[in-house]
């Protein structure tokens, strides 16, 4: 499959660029992004929820009442569940929602999603992209140049771009990231990508 290469003020360069069809032209697996996806969010999460459990919440340890002939049940200590101010019983406590993946089946999906967006001609291939220095302005020049300002966007380099990463990084719905970090879940996020000159190779190196 080929696209046309378009210049950062969008007009066409008359170049195309061949995508992969190992990699874009792949019938999705969506278990394997689901997978990936669900991994991607789980490795996101903090994991420092706490609540304070019998042992640890702050009140007497008299026994509250007698044992026997209340006509109740038997208490022991006002820091227990059952109690207004008492402990957390089964409450959330701090742990590690990571999990792992095979690499190959996160290939698949990574793979299967690029195919999504290549089959429904939202991939875009950009000639170079530098900036002298981070401008934001300039890079919503750049999406309105593009004719996607309004939609979300995930702008793909070949490699780290500094400037352009700050350029982009106050827009809401635009997000850059190096072809070595690209991940299902910002793929399918964004509604078209944008390929900078040299991604396309820069993925099929990490995919394979």
């Amino acid at each position: 499959m080929e696209i046309k290469v378009l210049s950062t003020n969008g007009s066409e360069t008359g170049k195309t660029v061949s995508l992969p069809s190992e990699i874009f032209g792949v019938t999705p697996n969506d278990h394997a992004i689901y997978l990936d996806v669900k991994q991607y969010l789980a490795n996101q999460r903090q994991g420092n929820h706490k609540t304070k459990v019998k042992a640890e919440v702050n009140y007497s340890t008299r026994k509250i009442k007698k044992q026997k002939g209340t006509g109740g049940a038997r208490a022991g200590s006002i820091k227990s569940g059952v109690f207004v101010g008492g402990g957390r019983i089964h409450g959330p406590q701090p742990r590690d929602y990571s999990f792992k993946l095979n690499k190959k089946l996160k290939r698949v999906a990574r793979a299967s999603a690029l195919s999504y967006k290549a089959s429904t001609n939202k991939i875009i291939a950009l000639e170079s992209l530098t900036f002298d220095k981070p401008s934001t302005k300039l890079f919503i020049e750049l999406m309105n140049n593009l004719k996607v300002n309004n939609e979300r966007v995930l702008v793909v380099t070949p490699d780290n771009n500094t400037n352009v990463y700050l350029s982009g990084r106050n827009l809401q719905k635009a997000k850059t990231l190096p072809a070595a970090e690209l991940n299902t879940y910002q793929i399918l996020k964004a509604k078209t990508l944008v390929l900078v000159d040299g991604s396309i190779e820069a993925i099929k190196q990490t995919l394979n």
